[in-house]
């Protein structure tokens, strides 16, 4: 409820290191523009051994004195909760580095200062129903990203973390999750700076609408497409991805 917002914020910050120790978090990140809900959070987490690692450490923490104390403190807060289980696409880059990686090598230096300047841009593709839709779409997209992803001018910062396909929940559903701003190193000393996360990805965009075979992948993939949107995420300062 946005009149809770401020507390529900709060309550999870100081418990983060709990649901750390226990889960495989990737992301935890409030909305800030676009398609998804305002005062919503939204957290990824990335369980290699599947379904069955997922249902056992859920169980563990939800025997945790703590973590109940957590849940009765924030329950007034929620006045819905959505879950959905995703698999990542294998893109075959080593540019996309997934959300493994996160998990295993969380953002500690960049700390409140980074995530404030940072940004995650999530971006849903609705395809059509059919059991070859997906597989037509990662086809094409793999074949175009190369091109978006070394156009000239792209914003040093901006990378594109994982793409998700639904397993659970809305099917025939594609996320790409992208991450923009934050520290960078591209002074003339080689140093870190920070970088506004909107401005990144504005850049990024641009750079990219004017590769011809991105423009041509895109334009095949509407035709897959049954609607497209997207979101700008401001992350948690204890999340991993930020």
């Amino acid at each position: 409820h946005p009149s809770q917002t401020a507390h529900y914020t709060q309550q999870t910050t100081l418990s983060s290191p709990l649901r750390t120790s226990h889960l495989p978090l990737a992301l935890f990140a409030y909305p800030e523009t676009g398609s998804l809900p305002l005062n919503t959070a939204f957290h990824l987490y990335h369980y290699p051994g599947g379904l069955s690692e997922r249902a056992t450490l859920r169980t563990q923490l939800a025997k945790e004195t703590e973590w109940k104390e957590y849940l009765k403190n924030v329950k007034g807060c929620m006045m819905e909760q959505r879950s959905g289980i995703f698999v990542e696409a294998k893109i075959g880059l080593d540019d996309v580095k997934g959300l493994k990686y996160y998990v295993d090598n969380p953002r500690k230096d960049g700390g409140a200062t980074d995530s404030t300047k940072s940004i995650i841009e999530l971006r849903k593709y609705q395809l059509q129903l059919g059991y070859d839709t997906v597989p037509k779409f990662l086809s094409i997209y793999s074949q175009a990203l190369p091109y978006k992803l070394r156009a000239p001018n792209t914003h040093s910062t901006t990378e594109l973390v994982t793409v998700l396909v639904s397993d659970v929940g809305s099917l025939n559903t594609v996320y790409e999750v992208w991450k923009h701003g934050g520290s960078g190193v591209d002074d003339a000393d080689g140093g870190a700076l920070m970088h506004c996360g909107m401005e990144a990805m504005e850049q990024s965009r641009q750079s990219s609408r004017g590769i011809q075979e991105w423009r041509e992948g895109i334009a095949e993939i509407a035709k897959l497409a049954i609607s497209f949107e997207s979101s700008v995420l401001k992350p948690s300062e204890f999340s991993p991805l930020k």
